[in-house]
């Protein structure tokens, strides 16, 4: 049986860097999909879950906005702009309160 969560482990999710939170997130879905947490830790889970999500998906955001890339100008000159990139859009069955997985 996994270990039980307690308050602590809310408050250590927003202390960690973007590969402990998707390490955290993944472990959290193993231990949901197990079907072993009592029905307040898979609450607990699922919310600490969503907080995760939301968190980790504005980081990647932030990430893309800071993407750039190389372009030649007019005359040479090598300058640098924004990256667009193409995002789908969520399909009609996407919503914002839906885990990406």
């Amino acid at each position: 049986m996994p270990p039980k969560k307690t308050a602590a482990a809310g408050s250590e999710s927003a202390t960690m860097n973007f590969e402990e939170s998707m390490k955290r997130l993944e472990t959290i879905v193993e231990e949901l999909e197990g079907g072993e947490l009592s029905l307040e830790e898979s609450i607990a889970s699922y919310e600490e879950g969503v907080k995760l999500s939301r968190r980790l998906t504005l980081t990647l955001d932030e990430a893309e906005k800071r993407i750039e890339r190389l372009v030649e100008r007019e005359g040479g000159e090598v300058a640098t702009e924004p990256m667009e990139l193409d995002t789908p859009e969520p399909g009609p069955s996407a919503s914002q309160d839906e885990l990406p997985f």
